[in-house]
Order: structure tokens, then sequence, then C-alpha cells
């Protein structure tokens, strides 16, 4: 590896040991740069890669808030600022019991790839909190939120910096942030938040655009291979609006999704998930159960459920990791490759560890996408609604999809395009890191050093 690559990557591996998350993602991305850095000696020079590894800003702060016997309880809230070179912040809040500075950090150095790739003007950031809304009740949800914001409110803005929703953040939590914000500032900047309702400023198909993007992008990968999604099967995990939004769009489409899961293992439904409205319908009703867990799918439609299981060792023609990080290790994808899989579509943030990532890509006939471009469609949409709120206009739903469509198209295309040009084939990995790092360095040269 080049030198100075190596040298990046070492001293955040010492630097950032108590961060692994961070570790890896840095780690999954530079490895692909070689080619980069070696024709362009100006970036070492400028010592791009390390300013490019530390955060412009990072926030972390007390959220203090009352539940409904009038106990107080106190919480971390965290937000990163990661790199705005090509336009404000941008990144969801995560509300989520395992949230962590690691965590935080991994997701906003990822989400300035995934930005970048878009071609839209958008930044990358994160945030989010240790609280978990599972459980509470939407008075000690809004105090939450309203707590959460009072600390927040001072850092962002249309311009500045904008939050979306992520796991644990939805529009309801959006409202209550919203509400708040607009409470501190006494005006009304509705570009300041996506995810919203679209009583005030929301988009249509923005709980769905994640899924419906991993699929339109997973149409490329099938295009390029003379194949069409029609009649194949897929097997996901998770129960969220990502996995929501897949099976929805594949339904459209005539794909079959045969897995679900939760942190309570996973069920296989033979029929799909996507042989009817009722079923696909019937996540939401799961998700806003908050019960977290994937078995009531199985006691309401009679499948099988496998408790402390994951559907790796299912065989289907598509794997869509569509959870958590790190679902799929080592020996998972080792079951993956034993049952022939030739497509491998990570959906949810690095969902593979990076030993597991080199093994699948090791495979001489799979093919592995990787997440930052195929869950773009969320981020993407969330920009649509900031372009709408902009401009004061409503798109349909025809048009903010078709909007979609044709940003997934332009993020697998440009990946093709940068792992051709530097020799590398038909990488999808390593094309999406070259795309995604170009435009970033290019702003940041542009703009001096600081």
């Amino acid at each position: 590896m080049n030198a100075y690559l190596s040298n990046v990557i070492e001293r955040v591996n010492r630097d950032h040991a108590t961060e692994p998350e961070f570790c890896q993602t840095v780690e999954e991305v530079f490895s692909s740069l070689e080619p980069v850095i070696e024709q362009h000696p100006e970036y070492e020079k400028a010592d791009l890669l390390n300013r490019m590894v530390e955060p412009e800003r990072m926030f972390t702060f007390r959220v203090v808030w009352t539940d409904d016997q009038g106990a107080v309880h106190t919480n971390t809230g965290y937000r990163v600022q990661f790199n705005g070179s090509i336009g404000p912040y941008k990144g969801g809040l995560r509300f989520q019991r395992n949230v962590n500075p690691s965590i935080i950090k991994f997701l906003g150095f990822e989400q300035c790839f995934k930005n970048s790739l878009t071609s839209l003007p958008i930044g990358g950031g994160k945030g989010g909190s240790d609280f978990d809304p599972a459980g509470k009740s939407e008075a000690e949800i809004m105090r939450f939120c309203q707590s959460y914001m009072q600390a927040l409110y001072r850092y962002i803005g249309p311009d500045v910096d904008v939050p979306a929703g992520d796991m644990g953040v939805g529009g309801r939590e959006i409202g209550y942030l919203f509400g708040e914000y607009r409470r501190l500032k006494g005006c009304f900047e509705n570009g300041v938040l996506t995810g919203k309702d679209l009583s005030f400023g929301g988009s249509l198909i923005r709980p769905e655009a994640t899924g419906y993007g991993a699929v339109y992008y997973l149409q490329c990968v099938l295009a390029h291979e003379g194949e069409d999604i029609a009649g194949k099967t897929i097997a996901c995990s998770g129960f969220g609006n990502v996995t929501w939004g897949i099976c929805k769009k594949a339904r459209e489409l005539g794909a079959k999704v045969l897995t679900l899961s939760g942190p309570d293992g996973y069920i296989y439904d033979p029929d799909g998930v996507t042989s009817s409205d009722e079923k696909v319908e019937y996540l939401r009703v799961m998700r806003a159960s908050g019960h977290d867990r994937v078995k009531d799918y199985a006691d309401k439609f009679g499948v099988d459920y496998y408790p402390g299981k994951k559907p790796w060792g299912v065989k289907a023609d598509f794997i869509m990791p569509s959870a958590v990080q790190n679902d799929v290790d080592r020996e998972q994808a080792k079951r993956i490759a034993q049952n022939h899989i030739k497509y491998y579509i990570e959906v949810a943030n690095m969902p593979t560890t990076n030993d597991a990532l080199a093994y699948l890509m090791g495979q001489p006939d799979m093919i592995v996408a990787p997440s930052k471009a195929v869950n773009a469609g969320g981020v993407s949409v969330s920009c649509l609604e900031m372009s709408q709120n902009s401009e004061h206009i409503f798109w349909s739903e025809e048009e903010v999809d078709q909007r979609l469509h044709e940003i997934m198209v332009k993020i697998y295309n440009s990946s093709v395009e940068a792992s051709e040009r530097y020799g590398l084939g038909y990488n999808l990995v390593a094309g999406a890191n070259i795309a995604g790092f170009e435009r970033i360095a290019r702003a940041m040269m542009a703009q001096g050093i600081f």
C-alpha cells in the first residue's frame, strides 16, 4: 500500500483505538484509494487524508428530561459536523441505547462519501443520543426531543447543518424536534430538518426512499449482467423503514422478499413478504408497536421463526443486509458463499465487517455493492425535500420517485466509471469509494488548507 495511505490508516487505528467502528470504516474507504493517491502527490503535500479523517467539529452535550413519574434522567447527545466542503452538513440523528462517539464518527465519515456520490450539494454529518425511544410514552419522547434540541439548535440551520431521521428517529421525533426549534428561534425555518410531516414541509416517499433507492441500484447491477428483478428472491434483515421500502418496491417489480429479522431472530416466509399489501404494510404496524420483535410477523402470518439467528444461511438470489452495522461477519459470509449467492447488496450502514467484506469480494462469481452507494436514496430525497422547501414548491410522488431513480443511476454509473478509470475493472466497492472521495478532495483542495 502507498506509504502515505498506510501511515494515515495506522495513525487512525492507534489514536482512535477506542472507536472501532470509526477505524473500520476509515480502513474500508482508504484501502481503495491507492491508485488515486499515487496519481495525485499534491494530496500528500496538503496532508489531505489526515485532514479528511478529522471532523471539522463535534459536539457532545447533556440531555436532561423527566419521565411521566417525575424522575429525572440524563443522556448524552452528539452531533458531528464532519465535512462541509461541498455543502451544509447533512446526516441523520440516531436515538438508540448503543450510540457512542465511535458510532457517530463512523456514520458521519461514511455520510461524507455517500452524500458526495449523490452529486447534490450536501456535506457530511451525523448525530444522536444513547436515549432509547422503545417503551417510552409519547410525552416522554416529546420531552426528550425538546431537551435535545435545546442543546443542538445553536449549531444547525438550512445553510449550516440539516439533520434528518435515522434509527429511533422517525416522523414523530422529527416533528417534536422541529417544534422545539421553531419555539427557540421564533421563526419557521422548515429547511432545518428533513423527514418532516407533509403538513409542514415534508416530501413524499421519504420514509420509503432508502429502500426504493437500494432496489433501483440493484436494477442497475442486474442490467449490467443482462438480468431482470422480476421473479427473483431477496433475503433481507430488519423490518424498519428501509426494509419496508425494499418490500414495497420489490412487490411492485415482481420480486419476492423471503426474510425479515429483528433483535430476537428472523422469519422465513416462503410465499414472500411481498405476496400481499397486507404483509408489506404490517411492517409499519410492527415498527409502531415498539415491541422491536420480528416474531410478531410469524405469529400473525403463520410462517417459520428462528429465534436468536440471522437469515444469512437462506438461499436467495440477492442478499440485502438492511438493519445494523456489522450484521455479517466472516463466518456468516462463508455461509452466504456456500449458497453460491451471486449478488451481495449492502443496504444498512457498514453491515459487513471488513474481513467478511474482503472474503465476499474475493469470491470469483460474486458481485458486491457497497452501502454508501446503495443506501444513498434516503439522503437524496432529504436533499430533494430541502430543494422543495427553499423553492416553496411540492413535487408529486411520481416526480420525487423519478428524481430518486435518476440519482441512483448516476451513483451507479459514477462508481463503475471511477473503478474502470483506475484499472480496477467492475469493482463497485472501490468505485464508490473513489468517486465519493474525488469530489470531496477537489473541493477541499480548491478551498485552501484549513
